[in-house]
């Protein structure tokens, strides 16, 4: 589901194959998509 401040499928679609892995020894990463979703964030609603 994308959300009125997310990523589209299209955007995300370019920035995936940049991204590193996940499954490396350590342990699991979060979600990428969701955390470039939690960056993003500020930028486009204008919060402080």
């Amino acid at each position: 589901m994308v959300r009125p401040h997310g990523l589209t499928d299209a955007q995300w679609q370019k920035i995936e194959p940049l991204l590193p892995a996940n499954g490396k020894l350590g342990g699991q990463w979060a979600d990428h998509r969701r955390v470039i979703n939690g960056v993003l964030f500020p930028a486009r609603t204008g919060a402080p």
